[in-house]
């Protein structure tokens, strides 16, 4: 299996509705489209997750971002420039998405990602992919391929071959959360 054999097997997941399992830019992956109910429920059985908990997106860019929230505050630019690892962003005002995907408060969380294979992936989709880490609710995030319970493996449509082997570990990503006034708070450095 080569790189873009797994970036169109998980393109025919996505377009199929399905959930696959995937190396992000901080912990491996559960991945489906936003936009589809029955691939967003889907993911919350396989997590056996409260479906009041909302689910985090990859994005490749601001433009891609803009058109799943209302509005992007000033703040958000200046945190993107200064930031050197991954950030996620809860961003007030989610549009375009399915139930699941936001919180209660209609809030988002999206990161843009620099990770070469997810960024090729969400340009071939032209829209984000889900990114919730590959664990049972509560059970600690996977940094490396094996970690991941054979539970959560045999409960997926497909399971990205790239970085299976790679020992490089990575942590989740900070999240802070921009209301409508654009203030900020951080709920995980």
């Amino acid at each position: 299996m080569t790189f873009n054999d797994d970036i169109k097997n998980c393109l025919r997941v996505l377009l199929e509705g399905g959930v696959f399992l995937y190396p992000t830019d901080t912990v491996w992956g559960l991945g489906c489209d936003p936009s589809d109910n029955k691939a967003v429920e889907k993911i919350f059985r396989i997590k056996r997750r409260q479906e009041s908990k909302s689910l985090i997106l990859l994005s490749s860019g601001l433009p891609m971002v803009q058109r799943y929230v209302r509005n992007i505050p000033e703040a958000v630019l200046q945190i993107i420039e200064s930031s050197k690892e991954p950030v996620t962003i809860i961003y007030p005002g989610a549009l375009n998405l399915a139930d699941g995907v936001t919180a209660e408060d209609g809030s988002v969380g999206i990161r843009i990602t620099k990770d070469k294979f997810c960024l090729k992936l969400i340009t071939l989709f032209q829209k984000p992919i889900v990114s919730t880490s590959a664990n049972i609710s509560g059970e600690p995030s996977p940094a490396l391929f094996d970690q991941i319970s054979g539970e959560i493996k045999g409960s997926v449509d497909y399971m990205v071959n790239h970085r299976r082997n790679d020992r490089q570990l990575h942590k989740p990503s900070p999240v802070i959360k921009i209301d409508s006034y654009g203030r900020i708070s951080v709920l995980r450095k």
